[in-house]
């Protein structure tokens, strides 16, 4: 940032009660991210000097998640805790005893509840703040319904005057279209010296930060207001309305900055795209994906429909259908689904395929290997170029531990064949259906599990009588009974003479 800011505080001790979470409001998320994650991350674009959350609601819970982002986001942040005075300029002031006493520059002063404010407006208003020598500037905004915000008063001509608190205003302040984001520059000195002069006399008995530019006005100092067009970067998110509402715009613009980059969005209402992922050029999405975490996929790929994959890695080329997956890696043009479901420790090679109705867990499967159809592998590594048979399961737990199974290169395995780990299979062996593997089999060998088939004749007509199945063994030996009887050939055949 070419103003870059001597300190960025972050306000975040409100309760957020009308959210009515047991998580704090703060902590709730929308585009994979905290509230607070979206602005602390959009506090350290600018590139701050000091980064400082204040902190009282739920504080321990709120501070390991702030320590979690710093480590996230590559930043330093320090933790301020508000006392028992109320109010965003006592926020502001706890936040003092976290910076240096000879701070000097600009102190950007922003919230824990606005996640679509970038760090680009954040930068736009402390440029406009330096460039002018303001002492105050607050970022407001006009909009069509005010209510629930403080409104910007400005004097004859037309310059910030004073910002007043709903619960204060005349009827006449309400009606002002005008209103405050509570985002602010100042000038480090100001705001120190000012706060120490604000009293908490007010309907609501609050410390406000909105006081600090009448007191710098008065004594001279030049206050103005930087309205921002974007009315979402200043909208908060005060219940779980406000939030879908924020993550819904949000989500809108991440699909589309991403379709600008070059990303095939069939039906943009209904692709959800996080914040940490990435895509590459000429990735096709199909209607009902959605991608969390840190997903990532590569050049060509295409996804969906009605996948859903949280931290997992798709190669380019490659194709994923009707998939659900978790950290997950999927190789260049291989293919995925349909419903198929990818769990931790999957990693599918280049060219491989995981077919229709297939469980993976922590399981390899080298490059160009198949597992087509209604097959589970847990705990295994399979070689390359193998088929693995329908119905196949690698049994991988013996009620109390977990064991593996290693299937070597170029095998092949018959339908409904059992893995009982654990038990190596060498490259190029075979298994013939219905086998039970229990033992290692050596390279090029065929398994099977060899049963004599045992027929017990009329046993449904005496042992299910009455039934549907006994009704039709009796009408079938009834059939085959006529067939065999006497001169039954003779005379079909002389019907078929006389009908010819």
């Amino acid at each position: 940032m070419a103003h870059r800011p001597a300190a960025v505080i972050v306000l975040a001790a409100g309760q957020g009660t009308r959210m009515r979470s047991a998580t704090p409001k703060v902590l709730q998320s929308i585009a994979g991210r905290s509230l607070l994650g979206h602005a602390i991350a959009a506090a350290a674009g600018t590139g701050p000097e000091h980064l400082v959350v204040v902190l009282r609601h739920a504080r321990e819970q709120v501070a390991a998640h702030v320590d979690e982002l710093s480590g996230v986001l590559d930043c330093g942040v320090a933790i301020a805790d508000q006392d028992d005075v109320p109010g965003t300029g006592r926020a502001a002031e706890c936040a003092f005893a976290c910076l240096p006493e000879d701070l000097a520059g600009t102190v950007l002063v922003t919230y824990g509840d606005v996640p679509l404010l970038t760090a680009d407006t954040l930068g736009e208003l402390a440029a406009f703040h330096e460039d002018r020598g303001n002492a105050v500037t607050v970022l407001s905004a006009r909009v069509a319904e005010p209510t629930g915000y403080g409104r910007i008063v400005r004097d004859e001509a037309g310059e910030l005057e004073r910002i007043v608190e709903e619960k204060d205003a005349s009827p006449a302040e309400r009606a002002i279209a005008e209103i405050n984001s509570g985002i602010y520059a100042f000038d480090a000195r100001v705001l120190r010296e000012s706060l120490a002069r604000v009293g908490t006399e007010n309907a609501q008995g609050e410390k406000y930060l909105t006081d600090v530019i009448g007191v710098a006005r008065a004594a001279g100092s030049r206050v103005a207001a930087l309205p921002t067009d974007d009315v979402w970067q200043v909208e908060g998110a005060n219940d779980r309305i406000q939030l879908a509402a924020l993550g819904r715009e949000l989500n809108r613009r991440i699909v589309e900055g991403w379709m600008r980059a070059g990303v095939t969005a069939v039906d943009p209402a209904t692709t959800w795209i996080d914040t940490d992922v990435t895509l590459g050029q000429d990735v096709t999405l199909l209607p009902g994906v959605q991608l969390h975490g840190a997903t990532d996929v590569g050049e060509g790929a295409t996804v969906g429909p009605d996948t859903t994959l949280r931290d997992t890695e798709v190669g380019p080329g490659a194709t994923v259908v009707r998939t659900h997956g978790e950290l997950a890696v999927i190789g260049a043009g291989a293919t995925v689904g349909p419903f198929a479901y990818l769990r931790p420790g999957t990693e599918l090679g280049a060219a491989g395929k995981i077919g229709t109705f297939v469980e993976t867990k922590n399981a390899v499967i080298g490059e160009g290997s198949k597992v087509p159809h209604l097959t589970y592998v847990g705990d295994a590594r399979i070689g390359r170029r193998s088929n693995i048979g329908a119905s196949s399961v690698f049994v991988n737990y013996d009620g109390v531990n977990k064991h593996r199974t290693e299937v070597g290169d170029d095998v092949r395995t018959g339908s409904d064949t059992m893995f009982i780990a654990p038990v190596t299979v060498g490259d190029g062996a075979y298994s013939g259906a219905g086998t039970v593997i229990r033992k290692d089999v050596p390279p090029g060998a065929l398994a099977l599990t060899e049963g004599r088939q045992i027929l017990i004749e009329d046993w449904v007509v005496e042992h299910r009588p009455g039934t549907a199945a006994a009704r039709a063994a009796q009408a079938a030996a009834g059939r085959a009974a006529e067939d065999s009887a006497p001169g039954a050939g003779a005379a079909d055949t002389q019907d078929e003479q006389k009908e010819s």
